[in-house]
């Protein structure tokens, strides 16, 4: 599992669109208490209101509320959401809340003992300001909005297109596939990009970005989204390790790095050179190969002396 990206998030609006804007929320159940995670306003006072509007704040999904009432959704890793009839129960362990409506229950699950999806009640423009981490949008910024952003902090191209205060929606699976469309190493950094790369950078993410949308907005027709994953095997590298590279058939590298992993393809990205995993190369020092060359014979040498 991961966490809902931009094309997911969009897709996600257009199907709530569909059943609750212009609507009367009659209430919020909560089936977890670790899932409201503010005080004032209290969560009663959004029950009776009209839903007015619905945006994407990065990857939070917000209810616009009359009154200038705001819920924050947050779904983070393991947060879904599914459309059930009204007053549908909260379906065991996995139900953190739903929000009633008269023509249908829109359910929270959260498929995880860590509870970290979380859902804020504001007011006010103000109020909602504060729950934007500051990224540009990737969809609607243009170059000169993207080039600020990309140089105004010193890190990988990785971190960079995963950072809400840089970007917005983004997160570990679609910045694989930028990074691989766009030919670029994921751990180049943004002090060493030239401004051919960064622009090739900044059309990738607009191109990847509206490529999925189109394809998880077809795979939805008319329905409610249900396969919300960061795992498609449509994709070019993420999750797709050992596999081949659509565009030169190697084999998909990655490296592992904290809760995250990068994956890419060195042949089309990084001219051949592995990049090295931290763990495995302070385990095997000089013996880490290089090149995909040097990897395809350790594997060589390794069967042969089994």
């Amino acid at each position: 599992m991961a966490v809902p990206e931009l094309p997911d998030i969009e897709v996600y609006l257009d199907a709530l669109r569909e059943r609750v804007e212009g609507r009367v929320l009659s209430r919020v159940r909560l089936g977890s208490p670790f899932l409201l995670r503010s005080v004032d306003p209290p969560i009663t006072d959004v029950a009776g209101r009209r839903v007015t509007g619905l945006r994407r704040l990065g990857k939070r999904i917000v209810f616009e509320l009359d009154g200038d009432f705001y819920l924050v959704l947050h779904l983070m890793i393991a947060g879904r959401l599914r459309w059930s009839d009204p007053g549908a129960k909260l379906p065991g362990k996995l139900g953190v809340a739903a929000f009633d409506f008269e023509a249908g229950s829109l359910i929270v699950t959260e498929a995880s003992k860590k509870k970290r999806a979380s859902l804020y009640v504001v007011r006010g423009e103000s109020g909602l300001a504060g729950h934007d981490p500051g990224g540009i949008d990737p969809l609607t910024s243009d170059a000169e909005e993207f080039s600020a952003a990309l140089r105004a902090r010193t890190h990988t191209l990785k971190r960079a297109l995963t950072d809400p205060r840089i970007l917005g929606g983004i997160g570990n699976a679609y910045s694989d596939e930028i990074l691989h469309a766009a030919g670029l190493s994921p751990f180049k950094r943004t002090d060493q990009i030239d401004d051919d790369e960064l622009e090739r950078l900044r059309a990738a993410t607009v191109r990847v970005m509206r490529e999925w949308l189109v394809r998880l907005r077809r795979e939805r027709g008319d329905g409610f989204p249900v396969k919300v994953t960061a795992f498609r095997e449509e994709m070019a590298v993420h999750g797709r390790y050992g596999k081949p590279c659509p565009v030169c058939s190697s084999p998909v590298q990655r490296v592992v790095y904290a809760a995250n992993e990068a994956n890419y393809c060195a042949t089309c990205q990084t001219g051949g050179k592995l990049l090295a995993d931290r763990a495995l190369s302070r385990l095997l020092k000089k013996d880490w190969p290089r090149s995909l060359e040097e990897l395809e014979q350790r594997k060589k040498d390794f069967s042969e002396d089994l």
